[in-house]
């Protein structure tokens, strides 16, 4: 197995936590039986401790992925995730201009066919237009955006997006396939467009905030950039920021 050195970009004696690069899975699963790479031996080679993963992130999602060294922390985490008491930010590159401030209401079904509650807070941060040429249009536009999930369901951001009719770039299978052909195309791109931006929680013994940040990945970058769709504060997530942590 090749090894990848993954970014830590916080730690204490209870969690770690790293900015997961698109395509690289949490851990082993039978849905993706090919995958030899996974996140959580990375953390525990680097480390050197055994960690438990308290959350999950798509494997095409990029950003903030947390793990902890025990169960009982493990289990103190995830009843926060449960209890919706986490603030998760993702940024998105969508097709269209997005609305500016929506929140999005719409169940979804689960992989037992059971619909479930799901709700996400959206926000148009930064659109653009291009005079590239797109089916029956003279131009292309594309929106970069904030998305807040309050509930966790599997892909659930990428639904929504769909659902509104502004689908994430890079997405399969809820993405448009003509546009993820154009990327792929005029600029080499295949990546999803999602990323896991910020994480907030309360500290699980310390009981006092922490903020966790995650810069975007070299390839989110450059499509914001041949896009015109740099965020004004991103200088502002090339690390992290912890509230009362002594990290």
């Amino acid at each position: 197995m090749e090894y990848l050195e993954l970014d830590i970009i916080w730690q204490d004696d209870y969690l770690v936590a790293v900015n997961k690069p698109p395509g690289l899975l949490v851990h082993r699963t039978s849905i993706a039986a090919d995958a030899k790479r996974f996140a959580l031996q990375f953390v525990r080679k680097q480390t050197g401790k055994k960690v438990f993963p308290i959350h999950r992130l798509d494997r095409k999602t990029s950003g903030i992925l947390l793990f902890a060294f025990s169960r009982e922390i493990t289990r103190l985490m995830q009843q926060q995730f449960l209890d919706h008491s986490i603030d998760k930010r993702y940024l998105a590159i969508t097709r269209g201009y997005f609305p500016e401030s929506i929140k999005v209401d719409y169940p979804l079904t689960n992989d037992k066919q059971k619909l479930q509650e799901a709700i996400t807070f959206f926000k148009n941060i930064k659109k653009t237009e291009l005079d590239i040429p797109f089916g029956k249009h003279q131009t292309s536009r594309y929106s970069l955006i904030e998305a807040r999930p309050k509930t966790g369901r599997m892909h659930q951001i990428r639904k929504h997006c769909n659902h509104l009719r502004h689908p994430i770039i890079g997405d399969r299978p809820h993405g448009c396939n003509k546009q993820n052909r154009l990327f792929k195309e005029r600029w080499e791109m295949t990546t999803m467009l999602l990323h896991a931006s910020d994480l907030r929680f309360i500290h699980p013994t310390a009981h006092k905030t922490i903020h966790l940040k995650a810069k975007p990945f070299k390839e989110f970058v450059r499509m914001q950039q041949e896009l015109d769709l740099i965020e004004d504060q991103q200088d502002g997530y090339a690390g992290m920021t912890s509230l009362g942590s002594k990290h």
